[in-house]
């Protein structure tokens, strides 16, 4: 039995075409092949700009995999050139820095979510844990940011030494340690556990104070603070 031929673009009706949808509907009735297809411009010779994009979300796993994806690592995927490739990586950097932008001017955290909508698109996709610190004065304004650890896909090792100088050093009067989970889950293990109480201990010697520790998972995060771990 014959298989059905892939529809080709031209195919559609006209206002069943992604361009045309966006026009009408706005982007965020786009479905993420849709968007993709918009990215890509043109599919190849036997598929649509659709078809194609829905083969690479379906080959990457999702969105967040696709995130990671280098550029050799798409152009191994049939239809993908370099060209396509790199189309791809800069839509995905510019949305990276638009998200990031909201953060240029100095941050004031007050609570556990300010910690995560600052960290969610540095930290989320990563694929080892990182472990960060936000370093604040007096008035809880963020006057550094440090990434002091990068560890394995399950563990990141950070001594108090480590982060105490680097607070030292930026006359720090408080400290938010968070680190991501690239599983995605953001539970905390008793280590995380473990590892706030040993910088909480530290910071009582030295006189800065540890506030919280914010877990960052896939759009998601636990604060030990809210918790009550810490």
């Amino acid at each position: 039995m014959l298989e059905s031929p892939i529809p080709m673009l031209r195919d559609l009706p006209h206002e069943e075409r992604p361009r045309e949808r966006m026009m009408t509907y706005g982007a965020e009735a786009l479905s993420n092949a849709e968007l993709l297809a918009i990215l890509l411009r043109t599919g190849t010779q036997n598929e649509s700009s659709v078809h194609l994009a829905q083969r690479i979300l379906q080959q990457a796993g999702n969105l967040r995999q696709l995130v990671d994806m280098s550029l050799n690592e798409l152009t191994q995927i049939k239809g993908i050139g370099n060209a396509k490739a790199i189309q791809l990586k800069a839509g995905i950097e510019l949305g990276r820095r638009l998200a990031l932008s909201r953060h240029l001017e100095t941050p004031v955290i007050s609570c556990p979510r300010d910690v995560a909508d600052l960290l969610f698109e540095q930290l989320r996709y990563l694929q080892k844990e990182h472990f960060v610190c936000l370093f604040l004065n007096t008035k809880n304004h963020v006057i550094a940011q440090e990434t002091l650890s990068m560890g394995s896909l399950n563990s990141a090792i950070v001594h108090p030494r480590e982060v105490f100088r680097a607070a030292i050093k930026c006359s720090s009067a408080s400290i938010i340690c968070a680190h991501n989970h690239p599983s995605g889950d953001p539970k905390p293990s008793p280590e995380d556990v473990q590892l706030t109480r040993r910088l909480m201990d530290a910071g009582s010697i030295v006189g800065i104070d540890v506030l919280d520790h914010i877990v960052i998972g896939d759009g998601t995060f636990v604060s030990l603070k809210e918790q009550g771990l810490i």
